[in-house]
């Protein structure tokens, strides 16, 4: 009996765990068995290997292979492991010295001819073999790029699996055709493209709104949640696409994060193997619950718009539009920042911190002023109480917008200022906030948790006083509290306080109970 190993990575959302692939080659009847709790994609590796291993010029093994996929108690699905077992069987045919491959992650796909085609999820796997101690990886040449962000990391690229042979030999690579290493994967019914932001957009077009433009400096500054409501017309699609413009580009941990999310739902746009900007979303309002929390049938497991969306912005436009259920979905991502999915074969799990803004009408006839609005009170109510109280005691800023007058709309423009000048202040708040959060695993106000916040960074009684006497009315809970503690944070950082004031709990407290329903 002859036996070779090498290693590639199993999957599970954005977590990965480092697999042994082995492949012995015993007497009995000729042919491929695997074990280990291979799914169909993967069970089906043993025609797409012995294509590619004939049309690469080398002999299958006319005898019993069986190739065991370690831990073979953890479900195995995709095509990842497609070259893996390719390597561990030709070298266990010692047509490839065992020694060569058996330090090797090996990550990718192969076409009949014996090409190594692309795949998704490269990053995060590469990143969970750098994190159980692997040093070199071969990955497809289309993905090489992606798993290069991986530091410390040696990334093997291979176009076809003549070229990896060769390699492994020691051997000069042989001459091979152009091939598209584009590297892209359309996307699926669940995997929603990041939206293209015009880079002109500036906060400076939006028209009068002074309140609104301000709302939207706190919420970038401390990554607060966003709820306007107003007629048509008034400005609230404008305000929330240019609120990304005000954010500051991801630092590269986050940006690494944020790329293996994408990564695995392959929307990663060619040449753009990291992505350095807070990405936004807005995914129209028939959206279901798992495009737009993840999920998916079978085993295919895909992130929603909540984790597309982490560490940017996820705009929800015409609100109350969306299915209840689907909006009440958000509560947990809202809370904990992540999704987690659980399915008979296992759970995954997606990172999903976003920054959440709704816009809303008042009616469902979005008449542009109230006196021509044709809905009755009853109507009315019941159309704004589809964002349910739950939901919207999670948004930290809530405004009621009007429309701007005739003097904002012709002479606001030389008061209004530019996204730059904004961004430059919440820069420089976010940088005072990483000061005071330094030890700590939290970068902005509001990820810190409620009883550190009650804690560690309660502010003053005298600043307290409006928040205490909103509690005693019963009109503000618990839940509210914490979210004006964070958004008083937030102000006073914008103002250069060393802790919140009077002034900036009661604009917190302000924010957080405008446009209640």
């Amino acid at each position: 009996m002859t036996l070779a190993k090498t290693r590639s990575v199993s999957l599970i959302g954005v977590d990965g765990c480092v697999v042994d692939v082995e492949a012995a080659i015993t007497s009995g009847v000729p042919g491929l068995h695997l074990v280990g709790l291979p799914d169909t994609a993967l069970s089906e590796a043993r025609d797409r290997v012995r294509a590619a291993i004939f049309n690469s010029g080398e002999d299958w093994p006319n005898r019993h292979v069986t190739v065991s996929l370690c831990p073979a108690s953890m479900p195995k699905k995709g095509s990842t492991f497609d070259i893996a077992i390719a390597i561990a069987l030709l070298a266990a045919a010692e047509v490839v010295p065992a020694r060569a491959c058996a330090d090797l992650v090996m990550i990718g796909e192969l076409g009949l001819d014996g090409r190594l085609r692309p795949i998704q999820g490269v990053l995060p796997a590469v990143l969970a073999a750098a994190n159980q101690g692997c040093r070199t990886v071969v990955v497809p040449r289309a993905n090489a790029a992606e798993a290069e962000l991986v530091p410390g990391m040696k990334v093997v690229p291979a176009s076809t699996l003549r070229g990896l042979l060769c390699f492994l030999r020691n051997q000069p690579p042989p001459i091979e055709e152009d091939e598209d290493d584009s590297g892209s994967f359309p996307a699926d019914g669940l995997a929603l493209r990041q939206q293209d932001i015009p880079p002109d957009l500036d906060l400076a077009d939006v028209r009068g709104q002074a309140e609104a433009r301000r709302a939207l400096e706190i919420s970038a500054a401390g990554g607060h949640h966003l709820f306007f409501a107003g007629p048509p017309g008034c400005g609230k699609t404008m305000l929330a696409e240019r609120l990304p413009t005000l954010m500051p580009p991801l630092e590269p941990d986050i940006a690494l994060e944020v790329t293996a999310i994408h990564s695995v739902a392959g929307t990663l746009r060619p040449g753009q193997p990291l992505i350095t900007q807070p990405p936004f979303y807005a995914p129209h309002h028939t959206a279901s619950r798992a495009a737009l929390v993840g999920g998916g049938s079978g085993r295919v497991l895909q992130p929603g718009a909540v984790s597309l969306a982490h560490r940017g912005t996820l705009f929800l436009d015409e609100a109350p539009e969306f299915f209840a259920g689907t909006l009440d979905a958000l509560r947990q991502p809202l809370e904990e920042g992540e999704v987690r999915i659980s399915r008979i074969e296992g759970m995954a799990r997606f990172p999903a911190r976003f920054t959440l803004v709704l816009a809303a009408n008042p009616c469902p006839c979005a008449a542009a002023k109230q006196i021509d609005c044709s809905c009755s009170p009853g109507t009315r109510r019941k159309y704004t109480s589809r964002l349910s109280g739950p939901l919207l005691d999670r948004i930290d800023l809530k405004l009621e917008l009007t429309p701007a007058s005739r003097a904002e709309l012709r002479y606001d423009l030389e008061f209004a200022e530019s996204s730059k000048v904004v961004a430059e202040r919440v820069l420089l708040a976010r940088e005072r906030t990483i000061r005071r959060l330094a030890g700590t695993p939290w970068r902005c106000n509001s990820e810190i948790p409620g009883p550190e916040l009650r804690r560690r960074f309660t502010p003053s009684s005298d600043a307290m006083e409006g928040a205490d006497e909103a509690l005693l009315r019963g009109a503000l809970s618990a839940r509210g509290l914490d979210r004006i503690l964070r958004v008083a944070w937030t102000i006073a950082d914008l103002a250069g306080h060393d802790e919140p004031g009077p002034d900036d709990v009661g604009g917190a407290l302000t924010l957080w109970s405008a446009g209640r329903q």
